[in-house]
């Protein structure tokens, strides 16, 4: 059977979906690397709510999800930007969904670090800013997950220089009670973060960025670098003090930077990861026995798909990661809180799901192919 999608030029074409999906199953946990999935939250489609309000979630099936990637051996990244932190859910919402996981993760014998910010305020001084830090960061604590500090929208705002960013994040690390994951998220996830860690400038802000580290090396297990820069990621993954990990954060170059060179390499916190998952896990598994020209195998023709997907503007990937979610089982709707499936064209949804068949994710392409039909009905595309 064939699907009509729309194509780059305005029109339709005829494409001829795969029969049968890559056989991924759970297998053993993973020994080289350590690898976190940051992972989407499921809307409730029943509630009658807006795009300004609280997020309705649907717990069942958000934390089924969190199983799914558990079953693989993925670690799951929890209330990151993925599950649209400032985006359609607020900070109740991702309190909830911490507490939830983090149990959920207890129970499964799963591994789980959740996203410490500052979002239930709008902005403030540095004492607010850190006493927010500190009242996420204790929420965290007592679940039993690992903090992973995030990028504060307010701290870019009020933060006059690289000065501020030292006494902040020196602050919460001093009283950290476990090592945590420092996050730098580019402005191309988040404009309001622009010249984040004091500069505009990436050389300079990678000073400010090592020296916070620098000064606490016992109270980091890792950083996570969101930039898009595999270059860059390189070069200041070699200048962490040793015991402080890197974990990639580019869905744009994540296979070259796990695989690593002779002077090391990533270990992987991804939101591409979501979609991704069983594959990731499997080439993953595939590098635990040395052989990273089978792990690129797996994992390099996975790169185009994850571009598309963080295409600019790139802080709607979440849309296209749910929406493959939708496609492929996970969830019964295509609803997102905040109303954020709008967010991509019906021509990126079409490609989404052409590159995504194409690598066999979807566990029965026949339901994958019919959702994607009621899909192009909707927009007037008869088939």
């Amino acid at each position: 059977m064939t699907i009509r999608l729309p194509d780059s030029t305005g029109g339709l074409k005829v494409y001829e979906p795969r029969t049968e999906p890559l056989a991924l199953t759970p297998g053993t946990p993973f020994t080289s690397r350590t690898v976190f999935s940051a992972a989407h939250v499921v809307a409730d489609p029943y509630a009658d709510v807006s795009p300004d309000s609280p997020a309705a979630v649907d717990w069942d099936a958000t934390l089924a999800f969190r199983r799914h990637l558990w079953s693989h051996g993925l670690g799951v990244a929890e209330a990151m930007d993925t599950a649209q932190r400032g985006m359609g859910l607020d900070w109740a919402g991702a309190a909830e969904l911490i507490r939830r996981s983090a149990a959920e993760a207890k129970a499964e014998g799963g591994r789980i670090a959740c996203g410490v910010g500052t979002d239930q305020i709008t902005g403030g001084t540095l004492a607010e800013i850190r006493a927010a830090y500190e009242e996420q960061l204790a929420l965290v604590e007592a679940s039993g997950a690992q903090a992973i500090l995030t990028a504060s929208r307010a701290l870019a705002a009020a933060a006059k220089g690289p000065e501020d960013y030292l006494e902040v994040y020196g602050h919460l690390l001093r009283q950290a009670a476990e090592p945590v994951i420092l996050h730098w998220l580019g402005p191309m996830f988040d404009p309001a973060l622009e010249g984040y860690w004091g500069s505009s400038g990436l050389d300079a802000a990678t000073g400010t960025f090592l020296e916070v580290i620098a000064a606490h090396p016992d109270k980091v297990d890792g950083v996570k670098i969101s930039l898009l820069d595999g270059r860059r990621e390189i070069d200041l993954r070699r200048r962490l003090p040793q015991g402080v990990r890197c974990y990639t954060g580019d869905d744009f170059n994540y296979p070259e930077l796990i695989a690593g060179d002779e002077q090391g390499f990533s270990h992987a916190l991804l939101g591409i990861f979501d979609p991704l998952g069983p594959l990731a896990a499997q080439a993953v598994r595939v590098l635990d026995t040395g052989n990273a020209d089978g792990f690129r195998a797996l994992l390099d023709p996975t790169v185009e798909l994850s571009r598309h997907l963080f295409q600019a503007p790139t802080r709607f990937y979440k849309t296209g990661v749910v929406f493959l979610a939708w496609l492929a089982g996970h969830q019964t709707h295509f609803t997102m809180v905040g109303g954020l499936q709008s967010a991509r064209s019906l021509p990126h949804f079409a490609r989404a799901y052409e590159l995504a068949d194409g690598l066999g994710l979807f566990p029965d392409p026949k339901p994958a192919q019919e959702r994607m039909k009621n899909l192009l009905s909707l927009y007037g595309v008869n088939q």
